[in-house]
């Protein structure tokens, strides 16, 4: 276990950097269009759509360039190449304030997603590769613990800050943040030097072997698990508190619901931490896609009422979180540390195109269908994750 000493001048100090600077890379570019879209379509004319599709953009930005975000950190650090993206978000924040041409709002989405692609989970999954090689499994679960009070601090600060000062201020705040807080961390406080097991330093070329070659079918059943998991969050975070109100469940009682996916989220995340850091990562996110997948089959059987509800925002909630530390420990295990930040990009590429679509995928199958529909796709992608998971096999390629 790392010791205090560890958290402020040994490698443990990337957990501590990075658990800050992923809240306010989730908190300033990811979680407040929920709220933002609404007041920039209003102020500019624009449909709710098009505004929206602005962070759709945004996201298959980050998913095209994300393997060659990886392979920078992999080759130069996160330390060097992770500033970039937090400065990029900066100048993208205050550019986004300004845009008030379509083709620039556009434009706009396009520098954010490469900021995001440079700043939330897979950079700093891939720079804690590179400093703990195959040990960093416990600093990704670490790291996920602080990144998993993003939306509870962003979103409430999000909603005060309009009513105090209005989107716009907000958005120039939250720049501020990113160019004065997140990028200074970044480049002068990660560390720099890798990290061996019993926790010397090591050069820049020590890794650990591969157990399984990065490439053929495994990788693929891999890449293809967490991509179509991806529809999931992407798509039920967007539609699922308006599907239960649809049902008929009471406005109050659905916020309520919703509430629970963050504790749910972190509380499995920190039972993994302390309980489960010998399980392998495969065997964690077969567990966790089946849960989501009885969570579906669940309201499938027992129809929607407000136990059934809260039931599943608990599952969604501890089935994400434990997915969110497999995307970063599960390649790690099955192909090794060496170019792990290449290949964290080549999964997150896929995963980040499909969170970008999901949203409009299931609101038109949820107009053109219905709701059951829309719910009944999103646990078919479920189930193609899981199958994939079930085929892989450590031991072989």
């Amino acid at each position: 276990m790392p010791t205090p000493r560890d958290f402020f001048l040994g490698p443990w100090r990337a957990v501590l950097v990075l658990g800050v600077t992923e809240i306010l890379a989730w908190g300033t570019l990811f979680y407040p269009p929920v709220l933002m879209v609404p007041l920039i379509a209003a102020d500019h004319g624009w449909s709710a759509a098009f505004t929206m599709g602005g962070f759709s953009l945004g996201l298959l930005v980050a998913g095209l360039i994300s393997p060659r975000i990886g392979a920078a950190i992999d080759r130069h650090g996160g330390h060097r190449v992770m500033p970039i993206g937090s400065l990029l978000g900066a100048i993208g924040l205050v550019a986004l304030v300004h845009a008030d041409h379509p083709l620039a709002y556009l434009a706009v989405w396009t520098v954010l997603g490469a900021a995001m692609a440079a700043s939330l989970y897979d950079p700093a999954f891939a720079t804690l590769g590179r400093i703990f090689g195959g040990g960093a499994r416990p600093a990704i679960t670490a790291l996920t613990l602080a990144g998993g009070f993003a939306s509870t601090v962003s979103w409430p600060m999000t909603h005060l800050l309009i009513g105090a000062v209005g989107w716009r201020a907000t958005y120039l705040i939250y720049a501020a943040l990113l160019a004065f807080i997140a990028a200074p961390m970044h480049a002068f406080a990660l560390p720099r030097a890798r990290a061996a097991p019993d926790g010397r330093r090591l050069d820049s070329t020590a890794s650990l072997a591969a157990v399984l070659p990065a490439k053929g079918l495994a990788f693929a059943l891999v890449a293809t698990a967490f991509a179509a998991y991806a529809f999931v969050p992407s798509g039920l975070a967007a539609h699922l508190l308006a599907i239960f109100q649809r049902f008929g469940l009471d406005p109050t009682t659905v916020v309520v619901i919703g509430a629970l996916f963050g504790p749910a989220q972190v509380a499995a995340r920190l039972i993994e931490f302390i309980f489960a850091r010998q399980v392998h990562p495969l065997a964690i996110a077969r567990f966790a896609v089946g849960v989501m997948v009885f969570a579906f089959a669940m309201l499938a059987a027992l129809g929607l009422s407000t136990p059934a509800a809260a039931a599943f925002a608990v599952m969604f909630g501890a089935a994400n979180g434990l997915l969110t530390i497999a995307r970063g420990t599960l390649p790690l295990a099955l192909f090794g540390a060496a170019g792990y930040g290449r290949l964290i990009g080549r999964i997150a590429g896929p995963y980040l195109i499909i969170q970008a679509v999901a949203p409009l995928v299931l609101a038109f199958a949820a107009e053109r269908g219905s709701d059951a529909v829309a719910l009944a796709m999103t646990a078919g992608f479920a189930i193609v994750a899981l199958a994939c998971l079930l085929l892989i096999r450590p031991q072989s390629g």
